[in-house]
């Protein structure tokens, strides 16, 4: 009777060591999302020695330009990206928007997306004004899906729904101690 109690425990410490070994291997080669991060943002402030500048024309559309880093963190899988939605406000208005194509993203890599946005006059004379008052403070949000590609199997579809805020000095460019803005899942921080 000993002897059975014995392989009993002997058997039962093996499934449950197995069992934590299964876990922490799939806690290990869980995915991560890929991180979007705000690298530098500028657009140009009034030349009030020029009159010749969009800003004291106020009737042409002003342009900012934008360098958006994405980063994908995992070691064993990469990345397909559906088209992605960049939009910016300003406000309630919004600034403009940029789609990205769809991409793949190698493992453990880096991309960098420098691009720029067309403005309308209406909401960039009220940014210029805001922006040479003091600062503004615009807001960015990314929409897309993903799909993992690990070990030769393609995941399902993973929503991406990221948001920051971005405080532009009398400069043009972003201000406070942060230069790179890290965007984050929404939250109702983010809507107020």
């Amino acid at each position: 009777m000993s002897e059975t109690k014995r392989f009993t425990l002997w058997l039962l410490l093996i499934v449950l060591l197995l069992g934590f070994i299964v876990f922490f291997v799939w806690l290990s080669m869980r995915p991560r999302p890929p991180t979007y991060t705000i690298v530098q943002f500028s657009l140009p402030t009034p030349d009030y020695g020029n009159s010749a500048s969009p800003v004291d024309q106020g009737a042409q559309n002003g342009m900012v330009s934008f360098e958006l880093e994405v980063e994908n963190p995992n070691k064993d899988s990469g990345i397909y990206y559906d088209d992605t939605g960049l939009t910016f406000y300003y406000g309630q208005e919004t600034l403009g928007q940029k789609t990205i194509l769809s991409s793949y993203q190698k493992k453990n890599s880096r991309n960098q997306i420098i691009d720029h946005l067309n403005i309308d006059s209406r909401v960039w004379n009220k940014l210029i004004g805001a922006i040479s008052n003091a600062t503004a403070e615009l807001k960015v949000a990314v929409l897309t899906k993903i799909r993992y590609r690990m070990w030769g199997h393609t995941s399902k579809h993973h929503g991406i729904n990221l948001h920051g805020k971005i405080p532009i000095g009398s400069n043009g460019k972003i201000s406070g101690k942060k230069k790179k803005i890290k965007l984050h899942y929404n939250s109702k921080k983010w809507r107020k």
